[in-house]
Formats: structure tokens, sequence, C-alpha cells
């Protein structure tokens, strides 16, 4: 039971993790790379908030309010001036990834430093004893990705980004704001991604460069999952438990690599990955 915990935690996180990443590439036709910045805002935001006193679940809010500040912000003065360059907006996204990196180095200096988690000890489920906090990840992405779910196709915002998700252009013929959606959307991914970077805090030490790993995942998983969110569960499913199995059974340095491999060898076999749109 410990492994098949150890797998859906695993596949909850990436989920999370990679969410964002996913809603901003299905809008905006743009990978980006200061995702993994996000996160690392998310992070520190965290930590501020506990240094401060604040409740963990509090620090959780703020990070969420703060990378959506942030996202509206790099939206406005970065991208959309180059949304009719698409290379030099994925470049630009790069080069912000590493500004933010400094300026955190630059605020919180290199030491690795650590976040309270909201629950402690373990529970016993199914006759196994576990960790708390990280069946609670479970529960967390199934409201994430309901609650993004609900957004796209319940809601009339959810129409309209659908709409400019499936035909921007088309979308703009009908009198759809594309530029107004975008904005949103950023504001909205970049949120997700900061509030991911401070719900892992807790499972990992906080420092400025924490961040990349989980961009390169979160990339792989974007890729073999299109734009849609249920083929991103499904590529976290799968992925997720050759990582834990690989990692369990053979050596952790092989499962860190496992799903940039998979879903290289996904995406060569299947070049529209797990996604049927």
């Amino acid at each position: 039971m410990n492994l098949i915990f150890d797998i859906l935690t695993t596949a909850a996180i990436l989920y999370i993790v990679a969410a964002g990443l996913l809603l901003v590439y299905g809008v905006m036709k743009i990978i980006n790379f200061a995702h993994g910045a996000f996160l690392t805002i998310g992070a520190y935001a965290s930590l501020v908030a506990s240094q401060v006193g604040l409740s963990p679940i509090a620090g959780f809010f703020f990070a969420l309010v703060a990378g959506a500040l942030f996202g509206l912000l790099i939206e406005r003065l970065v991208l959309r001036p180059l949304y009719s360059r698409p290379l030099d907006a994925i470049l630009a996204t790069w080069g912000l990834a590493i500004v933010i990196g400094q300026v955190i180095t630059l605020v919180f200096g290199r030491e690795v430093q650590f976040v309270p988690s909201p629950v402690h000890g373990t529970i016993v489920l199914l006759g196994t004893e576990y960790s708390a906090y990280r069946l609670v990840l479970i529960l967390v992405a199934l409201i994430v990705g309901g609650a993004l779910a609900v957004l796209l196709t319940r809601t009339r915002v959810g129409l309209v980004t659908r709409a400019v998700i499936l035909n921007e252009q088309l979308a703009q013929g009908l009198g759809i704001h594309a530029q107004f959606v975008r904005f949103l959307t950023f504001a909205l991914g970049a949120g997700i991604a900061s509030l991911a970077g401070a719900l892992i805090t807790p499972l990992s030490a906080v420092d400025p460069n924490m961040g990349v790993p989980w961009l390169i995942n979160a990339f792989m998983l974007v890729m073999v999952s299109g734009v849609s969110m249920t083929s991103l569960l499904v590529a976290t499913l799968v992925f997720g438990s050759a990582q834990v199995i690989i990692s369990s059974y053979f050596s952790p340095i092989l499962g860190g690599m496992a799903i940039a491999v998979l879903a290289a060898i996904t995406l060569r076999i299947w070049p529209k990955g797990f996604s049927r749109d």
C-alpha cells in the first residue's frame, strides 16, 4: 500500500505543478519557461508568511495571490508586446526566469531554508501508516482539477477561454477580447504555479533554484498532454507511477530522469501524446 500511496501522491503533486503551465500553453500557445520561477516565488512567499507569524494555510493563499499579481505585471509589461513573435515570447520567459532567480538570491541569499508543514505526523489508512500531508495533497489536486474543470466548462469566462484555445481567430471574429483572456489566463497560471511552489515546500527545502527540476518535469508532462486537463491527469498517473517504481526498485537518479525520458519516447511513438484533440 505504501507504493500505491507514493504513486497517488506523486501524481497529485505533479498535477498541481503542471496545471498552471498547461493552462498558459493552451490559451497563449507558448511554453512559459518562467513557470519554475513562479514556483520559487510561491515557495518564498510561503516562507515569508511563516516568518511573519502567519499560519501555513494563510501562506498558501499569500503565495497564490503573489503569483497572480506577478503574473498580471509580467503579462502586461513583458509578454503582451511579443504575442506576434511567439519565439521571442518563449525566450523572454526564459530570461525572466533567470532574472527572478537572481533577484530572489539577492534578497534571500543562497542558503537552504524550510517552511513548516500545516499537517504533521502520519495517519493509518487501509492498514498502512502514511504521511498525512502527502495524503492531503491528493485532496488539493482534486480541488484544483475540479475548480479548473468548473471554470472552463461552467462559466462564461471558461467558455470564451475554450473558444480562444480552439480557434483564436474565429473567437476574435465573434467579438471575444482574446488579449484580455490571455491577461487573465497568465495571471491564473502564475498563481497556480506559485500555489504549487508553496504546497511542495513542506516536502523539500526552499532555495533559489528549487523550481528548475519541477519545470523540466512539468514541461514534459504538458508536451504529452496537449491542451487537455484530462490528458494531464493520465500523464501524471502514468509517468508518476514510473518515477516512483524506478526510484523505489532501481535508483532515485534514474527515477528523476524517468518522466523526461518516457515522455520523449511517448512523443516519438505518438506525436500527439495522450491528447486526442
